[in-house]
């Protein structure tokens, strides 16, 4: 499976999904970290002689608790771990996680990883094929693998177009990157196998859906919608 991430520049680019030895040696080194921070700051705690619970608490089970959700809001849906494992947080449809996401994956976690010792976060992501733990499943992400941008298959989705380009269909904006994608697979599948089926079939879908009527060719009527919605998007 792959998560198709789009640039500033209307290139979709297909990043594979993490794979689970990636996601179990993140998890690891990140495990570690916590630890040794653990063992360093009770040896100062003990060395200073500190005796109040609430700085126990505040210094040693709160970073502790709160680090992974901490370093996947600051650090772009990475840890430490992940960075090191050039892995990261992404939502299933190419976008960046949120906030309210990495707080339901964090939730989550105590499941995924604390009961039965993390056999439920490694079942769900094998029987799953999307990557996704139960965190993942409930936030609507995966974790993908980040490639040199040379071993990246990226695809031009949009077309070129004029800079004075006037949109045909104001409809169009009722689409999302998904649709677009799937307008460009049919376009794709019409010039390499030419299989004009999936053409027609979304045609007449995309009319009915956005209530256009037009005797544009449904090659040419596609190649419009691309063009309009890469109008209004980059605007």
């Amino acid at each position: 499976m792959q998560v198709h991430v789009r640039t500033t520049q209307n290139v979709f680019i297909h990043y594979p999904v993490a794979s689970v030895g990636d996601r179990i040696l993140a998890y690891l080194l990140d495990l570690i970290i916590r630890i040794a921070y653990g063992i360093g700051l009770t040896f100062l705690l003990v060395d200073l002689n500190v005796n109040t619970i609430w700085v126990w608490i505040v210094l040693f089970g709160v970073p502790i608790l709160l680090y992974h959700l901490f370093f996947e809001i600051f650090m772009d849906g990475q840890s430490p771990g992940k960075r090191a494992l050039t892995i990261k947080v992404m939502r299933l449809d190419g976008t960046p996680a949120s906030v309210g996401d990495y707080i339901l994956r964090w939730i989550f976690s105590f499941v995924d990883y604390y009961i039965f010792s993390g056999l439920i976060a490694v079942l769900t992501i094998i029987i799953g094929q999307r990557g996704q733990r139960l965190g993942d499943l409930a936030a609507g992400t995966t974790v993908i693998k980040l490639v040199n941008e040379a071993e990246v298959k990226s695809e031009q989705i949009f077309v070129q177009q004029e800079p004075d380009y006037k949109p045909v269909f104001p409809q169009v904006m009722e689409l999302n990157e998904q649709d677009i994608e799937l307008i460009r697979q049919a376009l794709e599948v019409s010039r390499d196998g030419a299989n004009v089926i999936p053409v027609m079939a979304i045609t007449e879908k995309l009319k009915t859906r956005l209530r256009i009527e037009t005797d544009l060719p449904p090659v040419k009527f596609l190649y419009t919608l691309m063009r309009d919605f890469q109008h209004y998007a980059t605007r």
